[in-house]
């Protein structure tokens, strides 16, 4: 099941710490996200040190959200693991995985923010893109 607690220290890691924000802007560039309901920017360098944990907690999401199997699905089914289980009741919490996803090149949502509107409960759809298989010896 997605360790909720780790997801939530991961994406606190992430983003950029008081001293790496200089005069509202910080050090260096950041990798922006946009989500539902909230923006923001993640530090590059420590973003991508947690790459291998966010791999793994959307290896944990339904099949119907992984590239070969459906493709995405709507934002609102994310609560469950693909075991059927509940691993969290809070959209802020699987917006957090999202946004990591993305910010990391692992994921996007399935259409413009424009349409949106026109899916059930106006949320968008969350497509795990097709990752490389690593090559083996």
């Amino acid at each position: 099941m997605i360790d909720v607690e780790k997801l939530h220290t991961m994406f606190l890691d992430c983003l950029f710490r008081d001293k790496e924000v200089v005069d509202g802007k910080p050090t260096t560039d950041p990798i922006l996200v946009h989500g539902i309901v909230q923006n923001v920017g993640f530090h590059k360098e420590r973003l991508t040190s947690h790459k291998d944990d966010v791999i793994s907690m959307l290896d944990q999401l339904p099949d119907d959200f992984q590239p070969q199997k459906g493709g995405g699905m709507s934002f609102l089914n994310m609560c469950m693991d693909k075991n059927g289980e509940q691993w969290t009741g809070e959209h802020r919490t699987m917006e957090h995985l999202c946004m990591l996803s993305i910010a990391l090149g692992l994921a996007d949502w399935g259409m413009p923010r424009e349409m949106w509107a026109i899916m059930p409960g106006g949320m968008p759809y969350f497509c795990i893109k097709k990752r490389e298989e690593p090559v083996t010896k």
